[in-house]
């Protein structure tokens, strides 16, 4: 049986890929080079905005009760502890999950595809792209399986296979950037932690040290990243135990056993596009970021959720293929703004120049502290940015209109009531009507004619602080962004809307 998508890569983006392409029952094979899931992964942060995505899939507190919630920051140097900020609820009222989540990208994979799993989709393992054709019509892809290839035709074909993408490569996209001078390093180790909160990232800087500790619940044991010691970076091969003193020296602590260690250069790259004609890119294959905040791979998912429900509603002609263009229009902007910020500041905490030392020996653990401590306003604006809640497409296409301060192509403020959580609704994954108030007649009638749900909710004072306005509609799409924000329920402005890209209901008999 011909398939509909075929997804190159089993990292994460893949993976949420897949799982929602099969949510909307798009047929699709998903296919790794690899004979399994990664077992030495560096991605450690899962942020607010992924788990609000995955509460819509319906597993967000399964992630949350596997991952370790990260209540604080602290800054150390040996034995002692610098500074503190306390992350616990740094996001309260502004999302569902107000903090940051430690869970390491190799059990993150497997819960994903155990989830894909009970879907009933395998991913196949040990299959590699060997090149692919855009015909026009479909996808002409050469897959090679068991020593032998294949050849088989897709409507469209989904890069999810990291900085290496052969189908990047294929497409002959650019992908400029660069790469950072050090060479860093990953491993699990068991040591005597008992100085250090479980529940806290604990980071050593000094003048010439970079060390992340991070306790992981599924093992039991300390992830730490670093810069290995510059004057290792030129031996052929490095071992943990070629550092392992100085580690030790630095942080006050005993390291008993290793696990796994692995070295890796970090790059900061951006591809000149994320799309050409059947074939698209997204997570690594399309951008790779610096380790700072922790974005790289939650934006690979955001790159996956964004690009699902799109493929979903043409494959099924509940849109025009015209809605394909906004994936890159709405994704490539942020990952370009990213890699700047990122970028920026991971240069000035690893550089080697006095200003990154005074950044990382007094600037950090004394003046971040005391501003997020002491500001409601920075605290919520440092939530906003690193949990990429923030994220907008006011700029695409398929945003419309304001009304409050809540612009089209803004993600929907969370509202959590006495009477309602507005999160709730975003559980269908489709397109969907709000009103903070009371909607008229002509709202309700087109609500009944076009199977549209309509979500009215009881408005209270607290709506109007989150941005949104009385009376207003709201027109939301399947990844809860809002999509037209009209202050006056003005169904002729609804109706123009839905018609530019003949957008349907997704899970709409038609």
């Amino acid at each position: 049986m011909k398939s509909d998508v075929l997804i190159v890569g089993a990292g994460p983006t893949g993976l949420v890929l897949a799982l929602h392409l099969a949510k909307y029952g798009v047929s699709f094979r998903i296919i790794e080079k690899n004979e399994g899931p990664g077992e030495a992964s560096r991605a450690l942060v899962v942020h607010a905005r992924t788990l609000e995505f995955y509460d819509q899939m319906g597993f967000a507190e399964e992630v949350i009760h596997q991952g370790i919630k990260v209540e604080s920051v602290q800054f150390r140097e040996g034995t002692k502890a610098k500074a503190n900020i306390h992350f616990r609820d740094l996001g309260k009222g502004l999302s569902p999950f107000p903090f940051a989540l430690s869970y390491p990208q190799d059990d993150h994979e497997q819960l994903l595809i155990n989830k894909l799993a009970d879907e009933g989709v395998e991913v196949e393992w040990q299959t590699e792209l060997v090149s692919f054709m855009d015909e026009g019509d479909h996808v002409q892809a050469v897959i090679k399986k068991d020593n032998k290839e294949e050849r088989s035709e897709f409507s469209y074909i989904c890069g999810c296979d990291g900085a290496h993408s052969t189908v990047r490569r294929g497409l002959a996209f650019d992908f400029p950037g660069g790469t950072y001078e050090e060479l860093f390093f990953v491993a699990d180790v068991k040591a005597n932690t008992g100085q250090i909160s479980e529940s806290s990232l604990n980071v050593y800087l000094d003048s010439d040290t970079f060390y992340l500790f991070m306790p992981v619940r599924s093992t039991g044991m300390e992830r730490i990243i670093g810069i290995v010691p510059r004057e290792l970076t030129d031996q052929s091969s490095v071992a943990f135990k070629d550092f392992e003193a100085l580690i030790e020296q630095r942080t006050g602590l005993t390291i008993q056993n290793v696990n796994w260690f692995q070295t890796y250069k970090v790059h900061h790259r951006v591809s000149s596009h994320f799309r050409k004609g059947r074939a698209f890119i997204a997570g690594d294959a399309g951008h790779i970021h610096s380790p700072a905040g922790g974005q790289g791979m939650n934006t690979g998912i955001g790159d996956a959720v964004n690009l699902a429900w799109k493929l979903a509603a043409v494959l099924f002609r509940k849109a025009d293929e015209a809605i394909l263009d906004t994936f890159e229009e709405e994704r490539i902007d942020f990952a370009r703004t990213l890699i700047d910020t990122t970028d920026r500041a991971f240069t000035s905490i690893i550089g080697d120049h006095m200003t990154s030392k005074l950044l990382r020996k007094i600037v950090i653990p004394n003046v971040a502290p005391f501003t997020l401590r002491s500001f409601s306003i920075a605290r919520k604006a440092a939530f906003r940015r690193l949990s990429q809640i923030n994220i907008h497409y006011r700029n695409s296409q398929l945003s419309v209109g304001t009304a409050g301060k809540v612009h089209g192509g803004d993600r929907l403020p969370w509202i959590q009531t006495k009477s309602c959580n507005n999160y709730d609704a975003l559980k269908s994954m489709d397109w969907q009507l709000h009103v903070y108030g009371q909607a008229n007649e002509a709202v309700k009638d087109f609500a009944r004619v076009s199977g549209y749900s309509l979500y009215e909710f009881s408005f209270e004072k607290a709506m109007t602080k989150k941005g949104l306005q009385e009376n207003a509609l709201y027109l939301i799409r399947p990844d809860g962004y809002v999509a037209l924000a009209n202050s006056e329920q003005n169904v002729e402005r609804l109706k123009q809307y839905v018609s530019k890209f003949n957008i349907l209901i997704l899970y709409k008999e038609t």
